[in-house]
């Protein structure tokens, strides 16, 4: 059955009130066309249920914007939807083309800080996102009362004498959900062992990110990044307004997995719309992701959360390296990633998904 303003209806019975599906739910592409942003195609989805987000194949197949019912659920940068000829590898450059958005990812081969791993010097976050995307796939199609939506990419990382990281992604939702999944595939196709550093930079923002909203996550253990996230370590979970000069924290949680391995992290806002409650989580598999990186950024303007599992620190490729965490895929090697971004609608599902963190947590 399909679920879809507060009924339930089967394929044949739904069809039957509309033109074309499109008049409920699809996929749109297209391309925009002025300033630094002129050339980029966009993917727009639209779910039927009120969940609405963007897909930018000339941004490493990253999603741009999301919203729910018209209520934005990332934050934004001032930087708009950058095309990649302006990408600037070197030192913080990266920055002048982070749009924010829903998923910015980063790697394949760096990321973290400006970095010199032996004689190779390494921008901020590496490529992956600013790597238009190839064989782009857009379709939908019937399975049974499900309506699937997808887009589907190839993006490589190459360079003569050096790395080949081919990443196939697949972004897919169906009608009536309130969520999205993202399918990742990194595979080596050259000759050597590859350093892989991997990130997925989820980033919701305002009203989600609201002064006393809360991080809820199975963490059994949380360390600061450095001196200054130590000394804020004690309310890394607690929003707070919008602040004036505000220091980037940054926090790296040991995570506690469910029964089928996978970790459940969420951003709440309780108070929403006079307390209805409105949230964001993310699912994703510890095997495959064993770090998850918490960025808290309370400025004026820069006022987001990031929720970032990753399978490397932020610190760079050198400190990964140094501390023998660094990761490798091989020749023929592959990587597989999977995670899920849902919209929490209400403060009765905010609880129900607290309740479940919290029994993960007591299963340590």
């Amino acid at each position: 059955m399909i679920n879809l303003y507060g009924d339930a209806y089967h394929r044949l019975q739904l069809l039957r009130h509309v033109g074309d599906i499109s008049q409920i739910a699809g996929v749109k592409r297209y391309e925009l066309a002025s300033g630094p942003e002129k050339g980029v195609t966009g993917v727009d989805f639209r779910t039927g249920s009120g969940l609405s987000f963007s897909v930018l194949p000339d941004r490493g197949m990253d999603i741009s914007y999301a919203e729910y019912n018209g209520i934005p659920l990332c934050w934004r940068s001032s930087t708009g939807d950058v095309a990649p000829t302006y990408y600037e590898p070197e030192g913080d450059g990266w920055l002048r083309g982070f749009f924010g958005g829903l998923l910015t990812t980063c790697g394949m081969t760096y990321l973290g800080r400006p970095d010199n791993d032996g004689e190779e010097r390494l921008g901020l976050h590496g490529r992956v996102s600013y790597i238009p995307a190839q064989n782009v796939w857009i379709d939908t199609r019937w399975e049974g009362d499900r309506y699937i939506m997808w887009a589907q990419s190839k993006v490589i990382e190459t360079t003569v004498a050096g790395e080949n990281l081919c990443r196939t992604r697949r972004i897919w939702t169906e009608l009536g959900a309130t969520k999205l999944h993202i399918e990742d595939i990194v595979e080596n196709l050259g000759y050597q062992d590859t350093p892989h550093m991997y990130l997925f930079h989820i980033n919701p923002g305002f009203p989600i990110v609201s002064e006393g909203s809360e991080l809820i996550a199975p963490s059994i253990q949380v360390d600061p990044m450095d001196d200054r996230s130590e000394e804020k370590l004690r309310d890394h979970a607690r929003v707070e307004a919008p602040t004036a000069d505000f220091q980037e924290e940054v926090y790296y949680h040991e995570m506690e997995a469910d029964d089928d391995n996978h970790i459940y992290v969420a951003l709440a806002n309780r108070s929403f719309n006079s307390g209805q409650g409105l949230g964001l989580y993310v699912r994703y598999h510890k095997t495959q992701l064993p770090r998850f990186v918490q960025s808290k950024m309370n400025g004026e303007g820069l006022y987001v959360i990031g929720l970032a599992p990753s399978n490397c620190g932020v610190e760079g490729r050198s400190k990964e390296r140094e501390r023998g965490t660094l990761e490798f895929i091989e020749p023929g090697g592959r990587r597989h990633y999977e995670v899920e971004i849902g919209i929490l609608t209400s403060n009765a599902a905010i609880e129900q998904l607290a309740e479940k963190i919290e029994a993960t947590k007591q299963n340590t």
